[in-house]
């Protein structure tokens, strides 16, 4: 390369201020409490976060940092007992008509029964990508991480260490996929009984709130970004030596995981819902881009 390329390159880098995070998290330092009056809560030093939820609001959070590409953990432990017509929704977001997002949503539901992991993601402000799940544990007895990894290739979700759902870049069939907008984290836990349990037929018992789902061990190993464009962040990404998720794929042994959990908790998915797609199924499902 010569003087004058690199130069340019320096320059570039520069202007477009993006940095790679990898520091344990402190919600302090990471999140913002952005409504609820209260009902969202910073605790024990920034380590934990809690949001409530009665009839009057819920409450919700989202990150001081927007990211652009990168791995995103964070521990949660979901409303006990009767959930039912609670939501608890955890994704990353850009803004806009032609938005990007990311979902882990957490369908409550009664005392006893399953929640629903409702999985989703929009590319240029379109979603319909729906996966849902039952989990093969209590979700409400203890923390249980749930992770995000976001590369140029592929974004995966995991719980626990375990891939749950792959959704591969289809640009070469037509598909957008998220890689040019920074987004920011959001969580919040709201009402949502017109529709979260059952199709709305359960409604939320007041009787039970208020609701609280609590967070902690939030890490970001990704990139943040101060433009947007993901040209700089790819090259900060490829220059760093803690960089694995930029080019993560699913080796042989989490290929098998994967299909153990969409064979035995995959309770809906997009690919294969004939009766809603009756006039053609959406092109990455034509591929092993289902899983």
């Amino acid at each position: 390369m010569g003087s004058a390329s690199k130069l340019y390159l320096l320059v570039s880098l520069m202007a477009f201020s993006v940095m790679l995070a990898s520091a344990a998290g402190n919600f302090y330092r990471d999140m913002d409490i952005t409504w609820g009056d209260g009902r969202g809560k910073i605790l024990d030093n920034g380590q934990l976060l809690t949001l409530s939820l009665d009839k009057p609001s819920g409450s919700g959070f989202q990150s001081k940092n927007e990211y652009l590409f990168g791995k995103i953990d964070m521990q949660i432990k979901l409303v006990r007992g009767n959930s039912a017509g609670t939501v608890t929704a955890y994704y990353l977001s850009s803004q806009g008509p032609t938005h990007d997002e990311i979902d882990f949503e957490f369908l409550g539901n009664l005392s006893g029964d399953p929640y629903t992991l409702h999985t989703n993601v929009f590319s240029q402000g379109k979603g319909n990508r729906e996966q849902q799940f039952h989990l093969w544990f209590d979700p409400t007895a203890d923390f249980h991480t749930y992770s995000i990894v976001w590369n140029p290739q592929r974004i995966i979700f995991s719980v626990d260490g375990t891939p749950i759902r792959e959704f591969k870049n289809s640009e070469k069939l037509g598909v957008p996929f998220p890689k040019s907008q920074p987004m920011r984290i959001y969580s919040s836990l709201r009402n949502a009984d017109d529709w979260a349990t059952r199709g709305g037929l359960v409604k939320t018992d007041w009787s039970h709130a208020p609701f609280t789902a609590s967070y902690r061990n939030f890490n970001a190993n990704a990139c943040v970004a101060s433009s947007k464009t993901a040209s700089s962040c790819a090259a900060k990404a490829r220059a760093s030596g803690n960089n694995a998720w930029f080019s993560q794929e699913l080796d042989s042994t989490n290929q098998k995981r994967l299909r153990w959990v969409q064979k035995n908790y995959m309770i809906y998915n997009y690919c294969t819902d004939k009766k809603r797609f009756s006039q053609g199924m959406p092109p990455e499902c034509a591929t092993a881009n289902l899983s």
